[in-house]
């Protein structure tokens, strides 16, 4: 089977939920997809994979900025409310049992608490001062900036990096 890279030529619109229909320029359709990220976190608009009902892949976005802005936009609304990643806005408290880093911190969504299995693989800092945040169940958190926190944030944050 041949891989269909999408292009700004192909049409894109909501179905239901965070699924999406594709139309081809060729006038080929695909219902019910469901768009889902191949690559790393740090190129979130490159490289999509549109799924059907089945997990079998229909078709691949290299980049979004190669669709039209319609299209576009409704990739980047379905992966958002696919991928949702609380936001931490300030660690309120860090402990260590056994080697499992147990976290409380406030988020965008509210506070939450979880378990860190692996710090050194499970908290990722970036260049341009982002950090990723990998609990036990897999769900991810992001700090947008670790400079911009709180003192104590910050103190609580360097003791695990």
């Amino acid at each position: 089977m041949e891989r269909i890279y999408l292009t700004s030529e192909d049409r894109i619109e909501l179905f239901e939920n965070n699924l999406v229909t594709v139309t081809l320029a060729d006038g080929r359709t695909f219902e019910e997809l469901e768009p889902r990220r191949l690559f790393p976190v740090n190129m979130p608009e490159k490289y999509i994979t549109l799924l059907d009902k089945d997990g079998v892949e229909q078709c691949v976005i290299r980049d979004t900025g190669e669709l039209n802005s319609s299209s576009s936009d409704i990739i980047r609304k379905s992966l958002n409310d696919y991928y949702l990643v609380p936001e931490i806005l300030r660690i309120v408290n860090v402990s260590d049992k056994y080697g499992i880093l147990r976290w409380e911190v406030d988020t965008d969504r509210g506070r939450k608490s979880f378990d860190i299995r692996n710090r050194n693989h499970d908290i990722r800092v970036s260049a341009d001062c982002s950090i990723r945040v990998r609990d036990s169940d897999d769900n991810r958190y992001v700090i947008s900036d670790y400079r911009m926190l709180d003192t104590k944030s910050r103190k609580l944050l360097n003791t695990e990096l």
